[in-house]
């Protein structure tokens, strides 16, 4: 099992940079893959990247965000740069054991509660 604990959200004004970090508590960090969803208001819970094996992200973010993983300090990052106000969003943090997690939210066991990143025009 594993807690996950995002932070570095924040609010920032459109073409600024943030740094989300999710740190993560129990056994085997780099058995899991790792992935960051957000979710904006009245809007359903969309998937961002994936770090595991192969790194993916979302068309949306491509080339405007890096996700990474520090596996002995157990923790993700998602650096976020050029950011827009469609970003705002609550970001999470999951995890899986599967290793064909992808997009699909359901597939992911664990979740943090989230960090409210807010971009302003």
């Amino acid at each position: 099992q594993v807690q996950l604990v995002e932070s570095g959200g924040g609010l920032v004004q459109a073409g600024g940079s943030l740094r989300l970090s999710c740190a993560a508590s129990g056994r085997s960090f780099d058995s899991y893959i790792l992935a960051w969803f957000r979710q904006a208001p009245e809007k359903e819970r969309e998937f961002v990247s994936r770090a595991g094996g192969r790194t993916t992200y979302a068309d949306s973010v491509k080339g405007r965000f890096t996700t990474s993983r520090d596996n002995p300090k157990n923790t993700l990052y998602l650096q976020m740069n050029s950011l827009e106000p469609a970003d705002t969003a609550v970001y999470y943090c999951a995890a899986s054991l599967n290793p064909w997690a992808n997009a699909e939210p359901s597939l992911y066991n664990y979740w943090g509660k989230g960090t409210l990143v807010t971009v302003s025009s």
